[in-house]
């Protein structure tokens, strides 16, 4: 069995257990790999161990895995920072796109989406930490932004994703989460469709779920530590 195929097995495994102590099904949580900085093998032997979904940051380095990896059935997500002049492959390419923050970059993926595939889904990244440093709509302008980005015809508006500040306290991840599930719930008021909570990692996977993330975004617990990353 290759380390992938292990690593997978432990982090299905976690999943599973943090869910039951949740008190949800493992079914309700989607498990994100997160792929950047991975050679294209790499995805395709998590692929032959049942993993469907991919996470990509780096545009070019995605384009290129999927066309690598054309022969696969795999549901391609960006979860990266959104250029606007770089939004047109993103429409074309990809199934989700995580990291919507602003009205203008979702009109672009709207337009630049064909009518024949089918709605791009989308998540609204929220800045839920407030850090300067960080992209995300603050959770004061979320329902406006929420409002615009609805009335897109060729954009699904699914939820919300959020990366917050980094820390190793179990409570404040916690607190953190639990903010970005109160404004799922707010908006699912008006948008009966946003069903989706982007959220958790490696390192507090365990938190996000018993908040409800309905996504978690996995990298080095499956991949193994991350190489050097490419240049943009």
């Amino acid at each position: 069995m290759s380390r992938i195929a292990e690593n997978l097995i432990q982090v299905r495994q976690k999943l599973a257990l943090n869910a039951q102590s949740a008190q949800r099904a493992a079914s309700e949580i989607t498990l994100l790999a997160v792929s950047k900085t991975r050679p294209s093998k790499d995805l395709r032997d998590a692929y032959l161990c049942g993993q469907r979904d991919f996470g990509e940051n780096y545009l070019q380095e995605g384009l290129d895995k999927i066309a690598d990896l054309n022969d696969l059935d795999i549901c391609w997500h960006f979860i990266g920072p959104i250029q606007s002049n770089k939004t047109k492959p993103i429409a074309e390419h990809f199934t989700w796109v995580h990291t919507v923050d602003r009205f203008k970059v979702a009109q672009r993926l709207s337009n630049q989406r064909s009518d024949s595939l089918p709605p791009l889904n989308v998540c609204i990244q929220v800045n839920i930490s407030e850090e300067e440093s960080k992209s995300g709509c603050l959770p004061d302008a979320l329902a406006s932004l929420a409002a615009e980005i609805n009335q897109l015809p060729n954009l699904c508006l699914r939820g919300l994703m959020a990366i917050p500040k980094a820390t190793h306290d179990a409570r404040e991840q916690h607190v953190v989460f639990a903010k970005m599930k109160a404004l799922q719930l707010e908006l699912q008021a008006t948008y009966p469709q946003l069903d989706t909570l982007s959220m958790g990692m490696s390192g507090d996977m365990d938190a996000a779920i018993a908040e409800g993330a309905t996504i978690v975004r996995i990298g080095t617990a499956i991949f193994g530590q991350r190489p050097t990353q490419p240049k943009q």
